[in-house]
């Protein structure tokens, strides 16, 4: 069956929603919290709830660290670093969007895949895009901002092409549970390293910030990408990646609505190129499309 049923494209239109909401919450916990110490939070707690689903993997190890600590620590602590330093929310979802021509690469470098023109303009589209919006910022930290967004969907982009090398041996929940133990121990040294006032961030959070750490755990690890995967194994991933291009969408229409962001007509423009050269990428290789948020 390549078609969703109604239920299932709903299901898939909340996961977008919560991925949308989840950098709202993600901007509310890194303004109280440092970044890196806020991730560690995040893993941590993940680790506590997917302990059980921890196997391990003779001979493939190596490679299951190597993604892991690239998809799942590096990752998030690049992003959340760069979302406290950028003002829109909505610049930094479209960046995001980045980890599809960058896997698309990597892909080409590391496992010999070849990409013909449809998809070498869906490449120059995604990086034009992020580019329009990345000369409207005015001041340097959103552009530094901006720059470690870009570094963590690269990070990304190379530990899925580890994952790829894994084939389907590694369930994905289990998978969710070896970036979470890998990157929980590697973001608290990050954060003891180059961060400070963790204690005062715990001591004086507000209700908002705990909430947009629980959401980030439950409703957008364990809701969303478990849901997301139990669609991928029902459905055609040509069926249900290029509709995750919808989270972005819902990303920047809750900055505007909840976090007073502008909407500019430069992001508007760099969104519809980066979304655009997307959707063209995800179509013709589907399984480029990489959804950690």
């Amino acid at each position: 069956m390549s078609q969703l049923a109604p239920r299932d494209l709903s299901f898939l239109l909340l996961i977008n929603l919560i991925w949308g909401f989840n950098l709202i919450a993600a901007k509310v916990g890194v303004q109280q919290f440092p970044p890196m110490f806020f991730t560690a939070l995040r893993f941590t707690l993940l680790s506590a709830c997917l302990l059980p689903f921890l196997r391990w993997h003779p001979g493939r190890m190596l490679a299951l660290l190597l993604a892991a600590v690239l998809s799942g620590g590096l990752q998030f602590a690049l992003l959340f670093s760069g979302l406290r330093l950028t003002r829109h929310v909505g610049s930094v979802a479209i960046a995001t969007q980045l980890g599809v021509p960058f896997t698309t690469l990597m892909s080409v470098l590391f496992l010999g895949e070849l990409i013909h023109w449809r998809r070498r303009l869906g490449i120059v589209l995604a990086f034009a895009g992020v580019a329009v919006i990345a000369v409207q910022a005015d001041v340097f930290s959103d552009r530094a901002g901006l720059a470690l967004v870009v570094a963590s969907a690269l990070a990304s982009s190379i530990g899925l092409v580890a994952v790829k090398r894994l084939g389907e041996a590694i369930r994905p929940l289990e998978l969710q549970a070896w970036f979470a133990v890998s990157g929980a121990p590697l973001l608290w040294l990050l954060s003891l390293w180059l961060e400070s006032g963790q204690a005062a961030a715990v001591a004086n959070a507000d209700p908002r910030a705990w909430g947009a750490l629980l959401f980030t755990v439950v409703a957008s690890s364990l809701v969303a990408h478990t849901g997301f995967y139990w669609l991928i194994s029902r459905y055609p991933v040509s069926a249900v990646s290029p509709l995750t291009t919808l989270s972005p969408v819902f990303s920047v229409a809750l900055g505007v609505l909840l976090l007073g962001d502008a909407l500019t007509p430069r992001i508007l423009l760099g969104g519809a190129l980066t979304l655009v050269g997307v959707v063209i990428i995800a179509r013709r290789d589907p399984s480029a499309v990489d959804t950690g948020t």
